[in-house]
């Protein structure tokens, strides 16, 4: 293989994926495929529910931000043929051919079989799964009436978040102030219920103690209820069934939403290279799939052997993972020692509300509005491109990243 021609094909256009490609710049013919048009910043996810920031700052075409020697397909990847070197997209008649293939799909929603979970909760992994939840807030703030007594209105606000790891507890917290914000503005008496489900016997198990005391007391002071060491047994379009010591509750829900964890893309199911129990392709410290020297993965769908566990299906390490993958891949083409990486944790940052967060840098905690800011400026620096760093920094220092508050429909 030569530097100039071999071809480079991309499955995914999360952070592994996408920045693999940005670091790969220059090397061969380049091909990134992605199901949707846009990268998703998906730590920010939450501050686009909420309307701190907007849907271009966080979620950016991937044309716009690709150099344009590398070729983007927007496609569904319907299978893969490793030993014919293949890959092929719904809607293309002839496959996509390869010399070497980067393969991050990313991960699923993993509703774990539970009874009505992937037919009537709501997932929380792109654009359009927070513009349905804000618009199922929305409606259901609608529906109270101006004089309702404060019970009505508990009840037709009530939420239930499935899964207490940080996604639970990020989006728990911006759900609350959002709906007691609206329920002020609107003069209702009462407030929202919103709860937090989780089968663990605590919240975000991996999380330090230091970080755990600023989580906890933004629980407390937003008034969201912990059950944990329980299970979701059902779920229906209006209620959900929960099983704590082996008794059963229904509660009646405006909504539930599941963040309980994912799966491995099924893409992965099928390809002929070894899995640890999970699904997780096994790779080697360079990123090579031991079958397929070829083939590098990373991301949600590789299992890498030297990372510290707090780290794992995390967008840090996918981010991480990008920088050795596109320096081996190039080592690779080029007939050169592949390097290895230990990948430790660089910081932490915990969205807690509209107005607090909490960041662990250094060993240090802060938390409060002053970690807000901090964490906008971490992220800032993480976002693709330095284009794209600029043209969002400029926007939040000069414009602001307030909250959008939840009007009624039709406003």
């Amino acid at each position: 293989m030569t530097a100039n021609s071999t071809r480079v094909l991309i499955i995914g256009g999360g952070f592994g994926g996408l920045f693999t490609a940005l670091d790969l710049d220059g090397v061969g013919e380049i091909t990134l495929i992605n199901d949707e048009d846009h990268f998703l910043f998906k730590p920010m996810l939450y501050e686009y529910l909420s309307g701190e920031v907007e849907a271009w700052h966080i979620a950016p075409e991937c044309k716009e931000l690709l150099d344009e020697k590398v070729r983007f397909v927007q496609g569904k990847v319907t299978n893969i043929d490793l030993d014919a070197g293949a890959v092929y997209v719904a809607g293309r008649a002839e496959p996509l051919s390869y010399d070497v293939l980067v393969f991050a799909p990313g991960a699923v929603t993993n509703y774990a079989g539970v009874e009505g979970a992937e037919q009537f909760s709501l997932p929380f992994r792109a654009l359009n799964d927070a513009n349905r939840l804000r618009r199922r807030m929305t409606e259901a703030l609608d529906h109270v009436q101006p004089d309702a007594a404060p019970q009505d209105t508990r009840s037709a606000l009530t939420f239930a978040v499935v899964g207490g790891g940080a996604s639970g507890v990020e989006l728990s917290t911006k759900m609350a102030d959002l709906l007691r914000d609206a329920v002020k503005r609107r003069a209702l008496k009462g407030e929202p219920r919103v709860l937090i489900i989780e089968m663990a016997d605590r919240l975000v198990p991996g999380m330090g103690e230091e970080l755990r005391h600023f989580v906890e007391d933004a629980l407390h002071e937003s008034r969201i209820e912990v059950h944990t060491q329980t299970r979701v047994v059902r779920v229906t379009d209006r209620t959900i069934t929960l099983e704590h010591n082996q008794q059963h509750t229904e509660l009646e829900t405006a909504g539930v939403v599941w963040v309980a964890g994912v799966r491995v893309s099924p893409l992965a199911e099928g390809l002929k290279i070894g899995k640890d129990r999970r699904g997780l392709l096994m790779v080697e410290r360079t990123l090579q799939t031991r079958e397929y020297p070829n083939v590098f993965a990373l991301g949600d769908v590789a299992f890498y052997p030297d990372v510290v566990p707090t780290l794992a299906g995390t967008a840090q390490l996918a981010l991480q993972e990008s920088g050795l993958c596109a320096r081996n891949v190039r080592a690779f083409i080029e007939g050169k020692p592949l390097k290895t990486k230990h990948f430790v944790e660089l910081g932490e940052a915990v969205s807690l509300g509209t107005e607090h967060a909490a960041v662990l840098s250094a060993g240090k905690v802060i938390g409060g509005p002053l970690a807000r800011q901090a964490r906008f400026a971490m992220y800032t620096a993480r976002l693709p491109t330095w284009h794209h760093r600029l043209r969002v920094g400029a926007s939040w220092f000069f414009e602001g990243t307030q909250p959008r508050p939840l009007q009624p429909l039709g406003f």
